[in-house]
């Protein structure tokens, strides 16, 4: 079986599969660029997607069989640590016009999607963040994250912004590392990022309803989704 999945499943795909019988064979990346390569025909039984919209399109389109929903996400802020002041919250580091905000890539990659809707909910104080935030991974020209990095702490430690918009699955990791904080971001300014495959064959549909079952809800949740 042939899967291809969103990069932010990657650390938790591994312990998923190993409750599977069958053998996959799965390649990540960002979600709406690996939607276009399916668009393109390239070879899929199961498509993993960090947000509806792209499975639904496949859908709408004839491609795909079913959608199938089996996991969330949120938002959170990290930071590098000594840039942090007295008071400092997640609104007020993002408003903060001396720090470089980044971000994954809109379109492509639906973490940058999420983003684009954290801006909006804030407001009239969106639209300055929205208009610094320097879109640096997840895009079809961006450099690969160096492998065993994650996406904020490579942008961050390299120098190339000071706080990073991510997924806060990747916050418990996040927060080990010396140098980086991690902030949350409150509800119901923080959007909700809803996961589903896309079952383009009929093979992929014990993997579709195994991602559904009460044993995958628990490795997800221990790996900082919601389902």
């Amino acid at each position: 079986m042939r899967v291809l999945a969103a990069g932010s499943l990657r650390k938790v795909w591994s312990s998923l599969l190993a409750h599977f019988p069958q053998s996959v064979e799965t390649h990540f990346g960002p979600a709406g660029l690996l939607r276009e390569r399916i668009e393109a025909g390239e070879p899929c039984d199961l498509f993993a997607s960090a947000n509806v919209a792209h499975p639904q399109a496949l859908l709408q389109q004839g491609q795909a069989r079913s959608v199938v929903p089996f996991a969330s996400n949120t938002l959170c802020l990290t930071v590098r640590s000594n840039a942090l002041r007295e008071g400092d919250d997640w609104f007020t580091l993002l408003t903060r016009p001396d720090l470089r905000v980044a971000t994954s890539t809109a379109g492509c990659d639906p973490s940058g999607d999420y983003t684009q809707e954290l801006f909006t909910r804030m407001g009239e104080a969106g639209i300055a963040v929205r208009e610094r935030a320097m879109a640096l991974v997840g895009g079809r020209d961006s450099a690969p994250i160096p492998t065993g990095k994650l996406a904020a702490e490579w942008v961050i430690q390299s120098g190339q912004a000071d706080l990073f918009i991510g997924y806060a699955s990747y916050a418990p990791e996040l927060r080990q590392i010396n140098g980086l904080s991690v902030l949350n971001i409150p509800e119901p300014i923080n959007p909700r990022a809803e996961y589903a495959c896309a079952v383009m064959t009929p093979q992929a549909e014990n993997l579709a309803e195994f991602l559904q079952s009460e044993k995958a809800k628990a490795i997800l949740q221990q790996a900082g989704f919601g389902v």
